[in-house]
């Protein structure tokens, strides 16, 4: 089955074309990506070693989930569906916790902390060889060896900062009082 893109404009608004993903982005074009960041209680973030017959980053390790939202799809509703596909797992989603701009796009963050049992997911699959709870030092060290995909540091520890003791913040803010 073909895969096709929503391609939209500076303000996220759909242009009313698509492309097929195949065929990549025109240049000057841009489309939507949404990773999910998922915690356990201890702090620990689920990565995802990706399949060796993947066409981008053949056997590294990724943050938890990762992908493009196609055509028709809202944010929310392409990482609600990209959770289903490499995970098995069904989870609703509101908004991203944060988003990136990149050449091609705009990459919406998802960061959500759950107590889930790796051993229930469907992993293996055709898309995700196997999954592991990694502390930001582990990741740092798996990045170090070349073994994880080369997210920026900065991104990384963003991801890391808005799980809290009570769970996933909600704003930008520290948490002290405002003077």
């Amino acid at each position: 089955m073909t895969e096709l893109w929503d391609i939209v404009d500076n303000d996220r608004q759909h242009t009313g074309v698509r492309v097929e993903r195949q065929l990549g982005l025109p240049d000057g074009q841009l489309h939507q990506v949404v990773h999910l960041c998922l915690f356990d209680v201890r702090g620990r973030m689920l990565i995802q070693r990706r399949v060796d017959t993947k066409s981008t980053w053949p056997g590294m390790w990724d943050v938890t989930v990762g992908g493009s939202v196609i055509a028709g799809e809202t944010s929310a509703q392409g990482i609600a569906r990209e959770v289903r596909e490499e995970l098995g797992l069904e989870l609703e989603f509101t908004r991203p916790a944060f988003t990136f701009n990149f050449a091609y796009g705009f990459d919406d963050f998802y960061v959500v902390r759950a107590d889930i049992d790796e051993r229930t997911l469907a992993v293996p699959n055709a898309e995700v060889a196997e999954v592991a709870w990694a502390s930001f030092a582990d990741i740092q060290a798996l990045k170090a060896r070349g073994e994880f995909i080369n997210y920026r540091d900065s991104a990384l520890a963003l991801a890391f900062d808005f799980v809290g003791e009570n769970g996933v913040r909600s704003d930008i803010f520290d948490g002290r009082p405002r003077p």
